[in-house]
């Protein structure tokens, strides 16, 4: 399913459960580095945009860009892998989150490098994330969503040039609910609404959610999740795989 027509259906509630977390966006602002034009790659409703630079956001699906706010940057219907732009037209391209759903994500990677002189991309490292308790025990069929052609240290291969990758450790009360946003907070999982903005979740069946689902909430209730991982509720920061790639 292309990207565009998976958030089409997916999106609707977007805005209402991933909402920008401050912290992750303060990495971003740095490794965006001095004031310029950016391009937001995969843009979504506009979050992590920086602000007091000019913008312009690039995204396939209407119904993300029809949930962005009047405030956000103007945003261009597009895919990664075509962009609309001559070569070095920004000072800086960002891409949060977006890497794994696009369709050529070699051919996605170029286009950035040709229109943008520094990249900075969010990204997560699949050999991390699926020995999380998420992905291990309860929902291991969302490993399917973490291509091997968009670890982070294949993209930095394709990137090319001066290349550094970041461990993004993800705060207990992130603000975004992205697929390990809860890792401290088991209960959230069981909330339909905060799956339905996870795109990992939309790639399992309704049989995998539902077995995932009803193991975990009976794990929570006889104290078996907290036995194995019940010390995670008292840490501040965890490092969940998510990974900060900046090519300049």
């Amino acid at each position: 399913m292309a990207v565009g027509t998976r958030y089409d259906r997916i999106g609707t509630t977007y805005r209402e459960h991933r909402r920008p977390d401050p912290r992750l966006a303060a990495r971003l602002e740095v490794a965006l580095g001095a004031p310029g034009t950016v391009l937001n790659v995969g843009a979504g409703t506009g979050s992590y945009e920086p602000a007091g630079r000019r913008v312009i956001a690039v995204e396939p699906s209407a119904v993300m860009v029809a949930q962005r706010p009047a405030t956000a940057a103007p945003a261009v219907r597009a895919v990664a892998e075509a962009l609309p732009f001559p070569d070095r037209s920004f000072d800086a391209a960002l891409a949060v989150l977006t890497v794994h759903h696009w369709a050529d994500a070699a051919r996605g990677l170029a286009e950035v490098r040709r229109v943008a002189r520094r990249v900075v991309i969010l990204s997560t490292d699949a050999r991390r994330i699926n020995q999380l308790w998420l992905t291990a025990d309860y929902f291991p069929g969302s490993a399917r969503a973490r291509r091997p052609d968009t670890q982070p240290d294949r993209i930095a291969a394709l990137l090319g040039g001066a290349v550094r990758v970041e461990t993004v450790p993800v705060p207990r009360d992130c603000t975004d609910g992205f697929g390990e946003a809860f890792w401290g907070r088991p209960e959230a999982y069981l909330d339909p609404a905060v799956r339905a903005a996870m795109s990992a979740c939309s790639l399992l069946s309704a049989a995998e959610v539902e077995d995932g689902v009803t193991r975990l909430a009976a794990d929570l209730e006889s104290g078996r999740w907290d036995a194995r991982h019940g010390y995670l509720r008292d840490l501040a920061e965890f490092d969940t795989g998510h990974r900060l790639i900046i090519a300049s």
